[in-house]
């Protein structure tokens, strides 16, 4: 959302939504096009949605219409007809024998009011504002089943490829998808969306009208449309009504006929700061003090597709100042940055990581980032870049952050080398966030935990426990889920860990240490977001295990303590 108009600042100031001095951050980095003020505002915690919806409703001279809070039903909704409610973006919010409340994010639109007198012509009308966001969910309940807009399409016999790829696409970004797979079949093509990092079935096409989208596809990706039995990979653009969104395709043969899977490089993304993670307080000071060293190398740990350059990309916004020269060489470049110099790998032109990383170096770099790394020559390079001076940012392949100590030395890294250049490993995953507008809770006594998760038992004290489940509503497609947020597992390197990396030490011998410093485990960071309503055990035990050791380790945040209780980061 933009702010515009020095009214709604003074509303904004005058109402004590935020204090001067947030708006002026907010809006200097605003002109050095980096993030919309009002996004600023929200990331971090300085407005929150419902006041910016107070303020907003006080701009307009309305009342504010909260639809997280009075979420209104399907038959509620269809009392505004989809072509008036979907033109104006209009919800009923609420009807009695003579009134009805009507919610939109767009008050001042004069055509409004005679529009809904024509459906409701004895009754007083109101309006009231909601935020976009909250219109666009509830709006969702027009939507028919994309096989039905299919059928329409192709009855129609028109624009069939462009009018059914534009359907999937929609679909696709209202879920926020970030995936979207065409499986083709001998007779149908299944269409699934990835969505939270679970694939789901979205819809059908025949057989018959899959080349001409294929085809057009192709074309939009810069591919060759001649080429059926050859992997290919491209990117395109697509232009929805509110943004234009970057997409990645790969296209590979099969048995039936040539499968598309198309990456969408999602624009909130953009935004996210290190809180927006997930990060515990103890975990995000750690990274930001590691962070404002002027050398040394933060790894960040976890499979394809668990958030590692979310991650790193949000520690470079923390740390992307006008003071310091900061280089990446990514494979491949998911999102630009403002401020900072971006290199694309390419096997073409033997553009490599550890090629480029070894030009990167020569470009007088403060902080560089490698987007993997994969073998040795990399690996030696970027232990050497961060000795010499550089903050080195990078990412690896290992299932947990004790792993990938080992992992580096069997690349043939020299323990003492690694042991003065590494500052800090962490291990993520992602899990599925239970969806704020239909979330509940739960009070169950801990016997009845145990009997279904006993590995949880050591972590649970009291006799009855608060949990967290999503009933399901048309903001998260029925799942009871929305969204994604991260669990970590740090490691920071203290002057005793640096002792023992000196031993090549073992996976277990690393851990040991680490969680005798105050290092929690995956499962543990899974844990406090159960706790804090965040996700369910179940989801958590998807992707995390208990840890190996039978102790529970209540001291998160790692490293040794001094005296004043702060977290003493090497120097």
């Amino acid at each position: 959302m933009k702010l515009e108009g020095k009214k709604i600042r003074n509303i904004l100031l005058e109402g004590n939504y935020i204090t001067e001095a947030d708006l002026r951050e907010a809006e200097d980095l605003a002109k050095k096009g980096r993030i919309d003020v009002i996004d600023h505002l929200l990331n971090e915690g300085l407005l929150s949605n419902d006041l910016l919806g107070q303020a907003m409703s006080e701009f307009y001279k309305v009342t504010y219409a909260d639809l997280n809070s009075n979420l209104p039903g399907r038959d509620q909704v269809s009392r505004i007809p989809e072509e008036i409610g979907r033109k104006y973006r209009a919800v009923l919010f609420s009807e009695t024998k003579d009134n009805i409340v009507v919610a939109t994010d767009d008050p001042a639109n004069k055509d409004l009011l005679p529009a809904l007198q024509s459906i409701f012509k004895s009754k007083t009308i109101k309006v009231a504002y909601s935020l976009p966001e909250d219109i666009d969910t509830i709006l969702t309940y027009y939507r028919k089943a994309l096989e039905t807009r299919f059928a329409q399409i192709i009855k129609e016999e028109s624009r069939i490829a462009p009018e059914i790829i534009d359907e999937i696409f929609a679909d696709a970004l209202s879920y926020h998808a970030s995936d979207i797979h065409f499986e083709p079949g001998e007779k149908e093509v299944v269409v699934r969306f990835r969505v939270d990092g679970l694939l789901q079935e979205a819809g059908r096409i025949p057989k018959a009208h899959y080349e001409n989208i294929l085809n057009r596809i192709k074309v939009r990706s810069h591919l060759r449309t001649d080429e059926h039995y050859a992997t290919q990979d491209g990117s395109m653009r697509h232009a929805n009504e509110s943004n234009i969104v970057d997409l990645r395709i790969s296209i590979v043969p099969t048995l039936d006929g040539e499968k598309i899977a198309i990456r969408i490089l999602s624009h909130y993304v953009r935004g996210f700061t290190l809180s927006d993670l997930g990060l515990s307080a103890k975990d995000q000071q750690i990274l930001e003090a590691v962070a404002a060293k002027p050398f040394g190398m933060i790894l960040v740990t976890g499979p394809t597709g668990s958030g590692k350059t979310t991650t790193l990309y949000a520690l470079l916004k923390k740390v992307n100042t006008p003071q310091v020269n900061i280089t990446t060489i990514e494979d491949p470049v998911e999102y630009k940055i403002s401020g900072v110099n971006q290199i694309q790998v390419n096997p073409q032109t033997n553009l490599t990581f550890a090629r480029g990383l070894r030009s990167i170096v020569r470009q007088d770099p403060d902080i560089i980032l490698v987007g993997e790394i994969r073998d040795e020559e990399t690996a030696e390079i970027a232990i050497n870049a961060a000795l010499t001076g550089h903050l080195l940012l990078s990412t690896f392949h290992a299932n947990d952050a004790a792993t990938g100590i080992p992992r580096l030395l069997d690349m043939a890294v020299e323990p003492f080398l690694l042991a003065s250049t590494l500052e800090v490993v962490l291990a993520q995953r992602l899990v599925r966030q239970l969806c704020e507008k239909c979330r509940i809770s739960e009070t169950i006594k801990r016997s009845d935990l145990i009997k279904n998760y006993p590995m949880v038992g050591p972590y649970f004290t009291d006799d009855e426990i608060t949990l967290y489940r999503g009933k399901g509503c048309p903001a998260c497609n029925g799942t009871g889920f929305s969204g994604r947020i991260a669990i970590f597992e740090f490691i920071l390197v203290t002057p005793e860990l640096e002792d023992l990396i000196l031993k090549r030490p073992s996976t277990k011998q690393i851990w040991e240490l680490a969680q005798q410093q105050g290092s929690h485990s995956l499962f543990e960071d899974g844990l406090e977001k159960v706790k804090a309503g965040l996700t369910t055990i179940a989801e958590v035990l998807r992707i995390a295990e208990p840890p190996a050791t039978k102790s529970v380790n209540n001291n998160y945040g790692g490293g040794n303590k001094e005296k004043n209780g702060k977290t003493n980061v090497r120097r």
